[in-house]
């Protein structure tokens, strides 16, 4: 009996319903049986299209519908799985088991349904942050085409802080993709920027003909436009929430065209208060510090809290965030370059390995300080498009001095300098400003 006591149990692990089949109540068995074969078929499959159609798996499993599914088969099998254990154990017989071996099998039984059920409980539960954090980043925005072969993306990073009023974008960058390549380009924009002209048909430029200025807020600088739009002129974009964003972003996004010339399909908003939480998520960012930057403190350097030192490291969180902005010692033009070599590590360092094992780190963190306009339907679209981002180098333009006078910039040439750097990417060359 005791052999047949750990055949009993170990069928039900590895085959649950199939010691019922053969020793027990066939008809839970053939539902166990065909449960468990039910799993592994979806197993094959789902693995089948990872390995071979990865963008046709990622679109299925992001779906909200899909992942309530999944959820639900999840929870079923662990209460299923439980019964079959159940039973089994009663199968077992453990009074006619040889007296040394009963504790065992107990102890076994115990593990092996810890571990079966245990696995289905943390897939449901895996299935439940993903549907989560991918409701809270992804808004609700239509699915927009390339224009020109490219998809352009706003990339605003900013703090709410105590002396703020509500939030106010420090990093402005426009994130321009070959849409079939995944050659990339980042123009970074200085907050600073004065006269900032809208996009044509930006409800701005009917306030603002000549650029932005004569504004109605403090100062008249690009950032401001985020700041202006969101006190003064929510009436101007009744539809922003409802697609996912908001009247600040939707005028930085016209201005953004305004400035280069592209036409901007989506915009990604980072808090930047929240961003050590990310990169602490991630284990820490490896940035080459090239000069020695002040945490906190004033333009006199008094109060510093402390130094980043110069040299290859890995920054936590902490560090990493004042690594970006950290503006002291430094001109703004240098912190611009240090936010885009900071996006650029950890791009680098978004890998499938590292985002699986830390998983629910990384969708706790980037639920709180990420939003986006992008579809949810176009995740497994960008993702391939980051992947093939990831193989190559990043090109950067900075409209920063020499190149660029952000109290008088000639917009015209901004734009030829833009169109002029781009085109090269159609010819399948990496030529960058």
């Amino acid at each position: 009996m005791t052999h047949r006591a750990w055949w009993l149990v170990l069928l039900n692990f590895l085959i649950p319903g199939s010691a019922q089949v053969l020793a027990g109540n066939r008809r839970l068995g053939r539902i166990g049986l065909g449960a468990t074969l039910s799993l592994w078929a979806l197993a094959v499959v789902g693995l089948a299209l990872f390995v071979f159609l990865r963008s046709a798996f990622i679109t299925i499993v992001t779906f909200d519908i899909v992942l309530w599914i999944v959820q639900g088969l999840m929870l079923a099998y662990a209460v299923l799985w439980l019964v079959l254990t159940m039973d089994t154990f009663r199968l077992v017989r453990l009074v006619k088991a040889a007296p040394g071996a009963r504790v065992w099998i107990a102890a076994a039984t115990v593990v092996l349904l810890a571990v079966s059920t245990g696995g289905a409980t943390v897939g449901a539960y895996y299935a439940g942050v993903t549907r989560g954090t991918l409701s809270s980043i992804f808004g609700g925005g239509a699915v927009e085409p390339p224009v020109d072969g490219r998809y352009n993306i706003l990339l605003l990073g900013g703090d709410a802080g105590p002396d703020r009023d509500g939030l106010r974008p420090d990093t402005i960058r426009v994130m321009s993709i070959d849409a079939e390549t995944g050659a990339a380009t980042t123009i970074g924009l200085p907050r600073d920027m004065r006269h900032t002209p809208f996009s044509a048909d930006s409800p701005m430029a009917a306030l603002y003909p000549d650029g932005f200025q004569s504004c109605d807020v403090s100062a008249c600088k690009l950032n401001s436009i985020y700041t202006e739009a969101e006190l003064r002129h929510q009436d101007l974009y009744p539809d922003a929430v409802a697609e996912g964003s908001t009247a600040g972003i939707e005028a930085m996004k016209e201005a953004a065209e305004g400035v280069t010339g592209l036409t901007i399909q989506y915009y990604v908003l980072i808090d930047m208060e929240g961003f050590a939480n990310l990169i602490d998520a991630l284990g820490g960012v490896e940035v080459t510090v090239e000069e020695r930057l002040p945490i906190g403190g004033d333009e006199n350097l008094d109060n510093v809290d402390g130094w980043i030192e110069p040299g290859t490291q890995i920054l936590d969180g902490y560090h990493a965030q004042w690594y970006a902005r950290s503006r002291h010692s430094t001109s703004d033009w240098d912190r611009m370059a240090r936010q885009n070599t900071l996006i650029e590590a950890i791009v680098t360092q978004f890998t499938p390995g590292n985002v699986l094992t830390k998983f629910e780190a990384i969708a706790d963190a980037g639920a709180k300080i990420v939003k986006t306009d992008i579809p949810q339907g176009m995740l497994s679209y960008f993702v391939d498009l980051a992947t093939k981002t990831r193989e190559q180098p990043i090109e950067s333009v900075e409209l920063t001095p020499p190149t660029v006078d952000p109290d008088d910039p000639d917009f015209a040439a901004i734009r030829e300098l833009i169109a002029a750097d781009l085109a090269p990417e159609a010819d399948g060359t990496t030529d960058g400003g």
